[in-house]
């Protein structure tokens, strides 16, 4: 049996159908707090560690065989609650986008109506209530959507959360779990992947480059860690085919040092779009054997942004669906799958195997 929602944002009715019950829900039309609903799976732990302790295109999906290296050991993090519901085997799941909320669009009711048919972890990859991260903006435009899986949500802080001074917002709302106010750079594990978020806003946290107190923490964490595989996201992208901003040379150094750990996977968001490139090194070079993949989700909710010209090693690209990206976290790898909002058909899918 499924579940219809009418959710009131604003004033503006927005009506999302999976079956048979219904619930209505009115937020009030200012200053509304609507609380955060339940959802059916699990809650994720808070992080394990953190800086004070330690258009479209498609092309075919291509993956080269990574070399492996031996399985390590290590006790598991400290958690509270339980873990996110697994699938049959063990494999749990992260499922990302960024740019998502606003009151003055229903792409974000789009995108959350698919979060609640995909148990696990989810990522926020910043910019989540627009247009300037306010309290009151992630009260009537980020809760009544996205805000119904808080409990099982991590976060990453984009730049328009910094348009209320100090991302106040950002870290009212989500509390411990968006790492240390100030920094919002914290790491957690899923079963054998270690997963790292990166505050990429290098102004507000003292700089991205090497040797700034954020790489020096991303080199600590990836030097102690035990598990296999390593997966990070932050908000602008390294690498992008997109019109409105393209790349965001600031996190070289960042990629560098994911990349010299032998990282699998970098999510991003930022522009308004969907793209997947193969895997390569910090300075654009293809690198089957050990580079980095890194995957562009900025398909939230907001709007849509153009591609420009294509950079090296882009696979596929994709604008105007919105949607989400499903990752399955395996024991030696990982599958993906853009899951488009209802009524789209564009979706990307493949598997990879960890260094």
């Amino acid at each position: 049996m499924g579940v219809t929602v009418t959710v009131m944002k604003r004033g503006i009715f927005v009506w999302a159908s999976v079956g048979l019950i219904t619930l209505a829900i009115s937020a009030p039309v200012a200053g509304c707090s609507a609380a955060a609903g339940s959802s059916a799976q699990a809650t994720p732990s808070l992080p394990s560690t953190d800086p004070a302790t330690s258009s479209s295109t498609t092309v075919s999906p291509s993956h080269s065989q990574s070399p492996s290296r031996p399985p390590t050991t290590g006790t598991q993090p400290t958690t509270t609650g339980t873990q996110p519901v697994a699938k049959s085997g063990g494999d749990l799941v992260l499922v990302a986008a960024g740019d998502i909320a606003s009151c003055s669009s229903s792409g974000d009711e789009a995108t959350a109506d698919l979060l609640s048919g995909i148990a696990g972890t989810v990522a926020t990859l910043g910019d989540n209530a627009y247009v300037n991260g306010s309290a009151s903006e992630y009260a009537d435009c980020y809760a009544p959507s996205w805000g119904r899986y808080k409990a099982r949500t991590r976060p990453a802080v984009g730049n328009h959360d910094y348009l209320t001074p100090a991302a106040s917002g950002y870290f009212g709302y989500f509390g411990a779990a968006a790492g240390i106010p100030g920094k919002g750079y914290y790491s957690y594990n899923l079963g054998s992947w270690h997963v790292i978020v990166i505050n990429s806003n290098c102004g507000e946290v003292g700089g991205c480059e090497a040797g700034s107190a954020q790489e020096k923490w991303l080199r600590g964490e990836l030097t102690r860690s035990s598990k296999r595989c390593t997966l990070a996201y932050w908000h602008h992208p390294l690498f992008s085919s997109g019109a409105e901003h393209g790349n965001h040379t600031a996190m070289r150094p960042i990629f560098q040092a994911l990349y010299d750990y032998g990282a699998e996977v970098v999510l991003s968001g930022h522009e308004h779009n969907y793209e997947r490139f193969a895997p390569q090194t910090p300075g654009g070079a293809l690198d089957p054997g050990r580079g980095v993949r890194e995957f562009v989700v900025g398909t939230g909710g907001k709007n849509h942004y153009a591609f420009a010209g294509v950079q090296p090693n882009s696979e596929v690209r994709s604008t105007g669906t919105f949607g989400v990206l499903k990752l399955t976290l395996q024991k030696n790898g990982y599958d993906w799958r853009f899951v488009p909002q209802a009524g789209k058909t564009f979706t990307d899918s493949g598997s990879g195997t960890c260094h």
